[in-house]
């Protein structure tokens, strides 16, 4: 935890995922396990965010805490659709301990950093468009880079597919050529120049690329074929990244002081309207 006051005992960051590995020294508390009563799940699990909220909910009760941010992960989501007996069990799990923490006087703030839409045609293959292979057909190898934020280890959620991408131009010059052939192209719904784009979305600009790409509600993007093992993904891929997983829920177990209708509250004010608004 980056700055947070470890050292002197009034801050606990661990990773659920290496909660075996936590010492005093670096992360405030050691022996998680026994301290959690649970073993160590694994990386691909309901168990692994279901450790995070009883890890929580233990560290709640052993003390008096100010503060404290649960993040869990998309595992479940990605695999399994609303209303699926998988999806059902997961969030009555995390009823259960979300109704533990409120019973303990927590004031709970509760929201996502995305959605998650199905990406696959009817035979629950993959819908993906292969950016880096359309770029270098239109304009020869190593005249554009497509990078995909959502790529992370974790392939078994996602295979590094999803429904944002940022283009790299070696030449400025190349960029109207680019934004035509991608605009033609069925499943993309926006093609943005990084100013446009950054502006639109509160991106910071030295951190996109020249052009910014988002994809229709049911197709992601990729880079070639061959960089991506597909045969990870074990059902049919469910992603995220693009306009069409922007909503979330925001809910507070706390009557909240009336918000500005004119506000468009983001996810990551849940911190004010916990912290302020209640």
């Amino acid at each position: 935890g980056h700055a947070l006051p470890i050292e002197n005992g009034n801050a606990v960051c661990f990773s659920a995922e290496k909660a075996d590995q936590a010492e005093l020294e670096t992360n405030g508390i050691a022996e998680v396990l026994a301290f959690v009563g649970k073993p160590l799940p694994p990386v691909y699990s309901a168990e692994l965010s279901e450790f995070v909220f009883a890890a929580g909910l233990q560290l709640m009760k052993s003390d008096h805490w100010d503060l404290m941010y649960l993040s869990s992960t998309d595992y479940i989501q990605h695999k399994f659709a609303p209303g699926a007996p998988a999806a059902n069990s997961f969030y009555s799990m995390l009823d259960g301990y979300l109704s533990q923490l409120d019973a303990l006087g927590v004031t709970l703030a509760i929201t996502a950093d995305h959605g998650m839409k199905p990406k696959h045609d009817p035979e629950g293959r993959p819908n993906v468009i292969y950016l880096q292979r359309l770029l270098d057909e239109c304009l020869g190898e190593g005249k554009a880079k497509v990078i995909l934020p959502i790529t992370d280890p974790y392939v078994v959620h996602h295979g590094a597919l999803g429904s944002f991408a940022l283009i790299y131009l070696a030449s400025e010059q190349d960029a109207d050529r680019i934004v035509e052939r991608l605009a033609g192209t069925e499943g993309i719904l926006e093609v943005l120049p990084r100013e446009t784009g950054c502006a639109r979305f509160g991106l910071p600009p030295d951190r996109e690329g020249d052009l910014i790409v988002i994809s229709t509600a049911e197709q992601t993007f990729g880079t070639r074929p061959e960089h991506h093992d597909l045969g990870q993904l074990k059902t049919p891929l469910r992603s995220h990244g693009g306009i069409t997983e922007q909503r979330v829920p925001m809910l507070l177990n706390r009557r909240c002081q009336r918000i500005d209708p004119s506000v468009k509250l983001r996810n990551f004010d849940a911190f004010f309207l916990a912290l302020n608004s209640v």
